[in-house]
């Protein structure tokens, strides 16, 4: 019933139209008079009215369908812009040819600017009748509660600055004033865009917003490099406003920009760092047509390598995971976004010999990603036998599985951590690292270490923390002063996986040039300010000291590993160390057989495996 009033509604709304067009064209044919014979109408002979009267049921039929064509009967007038107004002008024009040709056709005489009169009084009346509701709900907006609304402040007078302020200011649905805009363009500066003035650049937005008492800043550059995005952020977020952006400038393009594709300005946009680059293409050859293995493919890195590589057209995708709950997520989302993707969910876990086994002999993985592990530093620290248990042994098993059916590239995921370890997770992971290089120099298969710091917004990283903590009104705790970290995205992350994956030839740790490290502090302080509060004010900031295992500082490389560069810059090769692998092996098989023994003096044992481990506890737990 309702789809039946609303079709009702629009249909009367076209008539509506069709006749008042109608009288439009009557209408102009006077007034093109009138105004030829300068408002005397007394003066016009009657021939003249005549001759414009012959016809007038013809033309009115041919602008009709001129107007149908031109789709001024299709268009949403609510949301009418410059398009829409040049269709106008040109179907008026052709209003106004097809009349001259019909009087010349005729054999009849008409004064020769009646027809621009005509065209021009046309223009200005269907114009009125298409534009007239835009401008009386701008007035009404105009007189609304001022007090109620949000003030803007727009950054950016470019092609997304004028489509934000257009429709900010043109609707009725967004309780927003853009108060003014700021750009860095001299030529911009004191011009108005859509009646909004253009008061300044970047440096000016602290007084503008004490000036306008702005609420709210929107970032409209969305094709602006990193570096820049950062050194307007580091302005904006000193004044308490709330931040947002625009998303990238191909969705304006494609014309999904709008105020609903604004979003809120992440902390990974003050890294000042731009996104790591891959060749697409490269990966694609890699991977399409392959069966692709992935441990741990629920997770924050495992369900991401998971999404790159459907959308790489393999020829079969394997998940493999012990934790239900995440994995059902990425199952769901890849078959509702890659219908025709053969993908197979299975829970199982790494530690388990003969359940790898039998997977790796029924589907016969060329590429395994081996995300599968236990991260958190300061849990692992509790239990340093279960981090021993998965990401040891249960990365021996998968590479052994791996080795046996002969899969050509193992893909294994590492840390910064395990360089000159002083927690148990990163030590695990270090020897991790030797498993693969061992087994890559005795095996067919090609295996490989990725190595990257920490990841934003991933499960059990700090940004997720920080954010809670800021939503129940702080304090946000950190552990030291001082602290550092290198940080990166999980597509980056997952992207240099990828890429790992193409430049392999075995045996290369391979290391993300993650530039300058971060202060956690820093991170802590931006995303109070980014979410509208002041740190220490609003919202405290309370150190708690470091957790077990945990160092101020962490590393990529250790000393004698070396580097070398790949075709990408920002993608570097840790060469491999010399090893006794006959001993490793041996202290591999004590190490798998102690462990299961629920010893308490487990770091000991990986000591001597890694003998870089410093462990910052003074007793097993």
């Amino acid at each position: 019933m309702k789809v039946l009033i609303e079709n009702n509604q629009l249909l009367l709304k076209k008539l509506g139209l069709v006749f008042y067009d109608m009288f439009a064209v009557v209408l102009s044919s006077f007034l093109a008079l009138i105004l030829r014979f300068e408002g005397n109408y007394s003066a016009i002979p009657q021939e003249y009215i005549d001759r414009s009267l012959q016809y007038i049921v013809i033309v009115i039929a041919l602008t009709f369908v001129i107007f149908y064509v031109m789709r001024l009967y299709g268009s949403l007038w609510s949301y009418a812009g410059a398009t829409e107004f040049i269709n106008i002008i040109i179907a008026c024009m052709l209003s106004a040819g097809v009349q001259m040709a019909l009087i010349v056709l005729m054999d009849m005489k008409m004064p020769r600017s009646y027809y621009v009169f005509y065209g021009m009084c046309l223009l200005a009346l269907v114009a009125v009748s298409r534009y007239s509701y835009r401008v009386l709900r701008s007035l009404l907006g105009r007189q609304t509660d001022v007090q109620s609304r949000t003030n803007v402040l727009v950054v950016g007078a470019g092609d997304a600055g004028n489509m934000l302020v257009r429709e900010i200011t043109g609707s009725s649905h967004i309780n927003k004033r853009v108060a003014c805009i700021v750009d860095d363009a001299r030529a911009k500066q004191g011009s108005y865009l859509h009646g909004v003035k253009i008061m300044g650049t970047r440096s000016d937005i602290p007084k503008l917003v004490k000036k306008y008492h702005i609420d709210e800043i929107m970032l409209a550059i969305p094709s602006a490099p990193a570096k820049e995005i950062k050194q307007i952020l580091d302005i904006c977020k000193e004044t308490g406003c709330e931040l947002k952006r625009l998303p990238g400038i191909y969705q304006l393009v494609n014309g999904e920009v709008n105020i609903n594709t604004l979003k809120e300005v992440d902390v990974n946009d003050l890294l000042g760092r731009e996104p790591v680059e891959v060749d697409l293409s490269a990966i694609l050859d890699y991977v399409a047509g392959k069966t692709v293995l992935v441990t741990g493919g629920g997770g924050s890195i495992g369900s991401e390598i998971c999404r790159q590589v459907a959308e790489h057209n393999p020829k079969r995708l394997v998940i493999v995971d012990i934790y239900e709950n995440t994995t059902y997520d990425i199952q769901n989302e890849l078959k509702n976004k890659y219908p025709y993707l053969e993908l197979v969910v299975l829970i199982a876990s790494v530690r388990n010999t003969k359940r790898m086994d039998m997977i790796f002999e029924k589907y016969r993985p060329q590429i395994v990603y081996h995300a599968a592990a236990h991260k958190h530093v300061p849990l692992m620290e509790d239990s340093p036998n279960e981090a021993v248990k998965n990401n040891v042994l249960g990365t021996w098993k998968v590479v052994q599985a791996a080795d046996r059916w002969k899969t050509k590239r193992f893909v294994m995921i590492s840390t910064d951590k395990a360089v000159n370890p002083t927690n148990i997770m990163g030590a695990t992971k270090r020897i991790c690292e030797m498993i693969v290089q061992t087994y890559n120099n005795r095996s067919e298969t090609e295996f490989v270490s990725v190595r990257f710091g920490n990841v934003l917004g991933s499960n059990g990283s700090v940004i997720p923390l920080f954010r809670k903590q800021i939503a129940h009104g702080g304090p946000v705790t950190v552990t030291h002063p001082d602290i550092i970290r290198y940080f990166m995205t999980i597509p980056e992350a997952v992207s240099l996986v990828l890429q790992a994956g193409v430049y392999a030839h075995g045996g290369e740790i391979f290391v993300l040039d993650m530039g300058e490290p971060v202060k956690i502090v820093d991170l802590a302080r931006n995303l109070i300010l980014l979410s509208g509060h002041k740190p220490d004010e609003d919202i405290s900031i309370v150190f708690t000291g470091l957790r077990p295992g945990e160092k101020l500082y962490e590393e990529m490389l250790l000393k004698e590993e070396g580097l070398k560069d790949t075709e990408n810059k920002l993608i570097h090769i840790g060469m491999p160390i010399k090893m006794d692998e006959e001993k490793f092996l041996m202290q591999l098989e004590n190490l798998a057989s102690y462990v299961v023994q629920e010893p308490k003096d487990i770091r000991k044992w990986v000591q001597e495996i890694v003998p870089t481990y410093q462990p910052m506890l003074g007793g097993e737990r």
